[in-house]
């Protein structure tokens, strides 16, 4: 059984992360020089797979870990559905100026269901993300590329990994440090079948055995 191997990466750091600020996919903000450092340590620690292919979310901030982190890719496809969720009126924001908001509290609680004005809804976030997992995987089987990097927001890497990852787990439990992420592995009969993934490892090789 033929195996296409794809590794998904979580973008570095920027100031907005730093500042405890909410960016979606509404804030383009590029990374800050401790995100471009971390990634280089990372980088020169660790590795990652150096694959011909990588996708990427249209935001700045995605962009730029694929290049400091992939630079010998020749092919980098841009995808609008790896962008990060977007938060409306809460966009750009503290948290700690949040949490006593009427409605960030039910946006928080997924019983609610609950939209803010200007944001994206949540079940569309999951469907997109979901649906551009398996597009990645079919892009790679009709085009015969057998391994490729994603780089990409953590929400949209737990949204993918909840819904379409082997082993299953909440979503909070495939949470990625920046610049980390995991390796991830489909086949033909996986794809038409059952619409599933398994996760392999965690990527960059060697940062699990780091972290432990």
């Amino acid at each position: 059984m033929k195996n296409y191997r794809l590794t998904l990466i979580r973008h570095g750091i920027t100031q907005g992360n730093l500042d405890g600020v909410y960016l979606g996919s509404g804030t383009d903000e590029p990374l800050c020089e401790e995100g471009r450092q971390q990634l280089r340590a990372l980088q020169a620690q660790f590795v990652y797979p150096q694959p011909a292919t990588v996708f990427a979310s249209p935001l700045a901030r995605a962009l730029e870990t694929a290049d400091i982190l992939f630079p010998e890719a020749k092919n980098k496809i841009i995808l609008q559905d790896l962008r990060e969720n977007g938060f409306g009126v809460f966009e750009g924001r503290k948290i700690r100026e949040l949490v006593n908001d009427a409605d960030f509290k039910k946006w928080m609680d997924p019983a609610q269901h609950f939209t803010p004005e200007g944001g994206e809804p949540l079940a569309d976030f999951h469907k997109r993300c979901g649906g551009v997992l398996m597009s990645m995987f079919e892009y790679m089987m009709k085009t015969g590329i057998e391994e490729a990097a994603c780089v990409t927001h953590g929400g949209v890497i737990m949204s993918m990994l909840a819904q379409r990852g082997m082993p299953k787990r909440r979503p909070e439990l495939w949470m990625a440090d920046p610049g980390c992420g995991y390796l991830v592995q489909c086949s033909p009969e996986m794809w038409m079948r059952d619409h599933i993934v398994e996760v392999c490892q965690i990527a960059p090789f060697g940062y699990l055995d780091e972290k432990a």
